[in-house]
């Protein structure tokens, strides 16, 4: 088994052990450690792991930090463990005195579930306020697993993690200023836009109205980039699947040219997968046309039905499976927007399986 999969198997892991899990030491136990192993450091051996690492701060003695991960007798990386119910935010300033006290480069923030990594940026042996690299364990992507990759055993190198950190740092926080400004539009990204396409004078009634103009449009331009993605994504599914016999509990898929995937069925599927990565990592949510309906499966298996989409007649119809796969339970829809009065149903679905 490769590096990714490993970390996504962790992340699966993690799902299903986080309501078991009830104390700190737990967290650690059963979350911390096995990330550190995934590292590729032997958390048994305190020439590489030193648990309970002691870090004196000024006249107070005795101070630990949870984890030092160490090389040649010297902390590279800290560890900071928090229960996985805890929010991380209140808990970088004791982190950051530990930073500051010894020779680690690299300060970890943890809960088991989401990782916040810093360094010293912007001040030589002073950490920085926010994280240069974050992701939730359960939910990380490709790109996020490469960059974590540069911190196992094998790869370690003090000097290329620190020349990727200020890109990632800057990179986050780009990603976070514009889905905040696609979210709500501030007056300056709005004026931007407005100068470019109204003539007149901007004024105050003209912005509110360009307000609302420019979210909708941002709107717009994402669906319809996830629409085209998950169009060629269903098409080479569709092509790949001539290629070989699939096998279902209810109906085959039909041949490409006779199934239509229509703009209405993607947008119930985006809202489906909202819902399911509140209890799943969004790889196991498969999209599945057929021609009497749209299917949505758990890890892309014919036998783990989560929902169907019965949209090609006048009535429409979500079919959901929270009381098993073979007792389908067909609701007519006014709208989309019902769906989100599902989600218990539909979670309870993937807890099922």
């Amino acid at each position: 088994m490769d590096f990714k999969d490993e970390v996504k198997q962790l992340g699966i892991r993690t799902n299903k052990m986080i309501p078991q899990i009830q104390t700190e030491e737990a967290t650690k136990n059963a979350l911390i450690m096995p990330f550190i192993k995934l590292l590729g450091f032997d958390v048994f051996d305190p020439f590489e792991v030193n648990p309970e690492f002691i870090a004196d701060i000024g006249i107070k003695k005795g101070e630990k930090v949870d984890y030092a991960i160490m090389k040649d007798g010297e902390p590279i990386i800290i560890i900071e463990c928090k229960h996985h119910l805890e929010k991380l935010d209140p808990h970088n300033s004791q982190l950051f005195r530990y930073f500051h006290v010894c020779k680690a480069k690299f300060g970890l923030l943890t809960n088991g579930l989401f990782y916040r990594f810093y360094t010293d940026l912007n001040d030589v042996n002073k950490m920085d306020e926010k994280p240069f690299f974050e992701f939730n364990i359960a939910e990380i992507k490709d790109a996020q697993i490469e960059e974590l990759k540069k911190f196992h055993k094998s790869y370690f190198d003090v000097e290329n993690i620190s020349n990727t950190a200020s890109d990632l740092k800057y990179t986050n926080e780009l990603k976070a200023l514009i889905t905040s400004e696609l979210r709500d539009p501030s007056p300056i990204f709005v004026k931007h836009f407005a100068n470019q396409v109204y003539q007149g004078k901007l004024t105050e009634k003209i912005l509110t109205q360009f307000s609302e103009l420019v979210q909708r449009s941002s709107n717009q331009v994402l669906n319809d980039a996830i629409t085209d993605r998950l169009k060629t994504a269903l098409g080479t599914e569709e092509a790949n699947s001539n290629d070989k016999e699939i096998k279902t509990t209810t109906q085959p898929i039909m041949a490409e040219d006779k199934v239509q995937t229509t703009d209405e069925e993607l947008d119930a599927f985006q809202i489906v997968k909202a819902i399911l990565r509140e209890k799943i990592p969004s790889e196991r949510i498969s999209p599945r046309d057929t021609q009497s309906y749209f299917g949505i499966l758990l890890d892309d298996n014919n036998r783990k039905p989560i929902c169907r989409f019965h949209f090609n007649t006048i009535n429409k119809y979500l079919e959901v499976f929270h009381k098993g796969k073979d007792a389908g339970e067909k609701i007519q829809l006014n709208s989309l927007d019902e769906i989100y009065g599902f989600r218990e149903k539909l979670h309870q679905t993937v807890a099922n399986y």
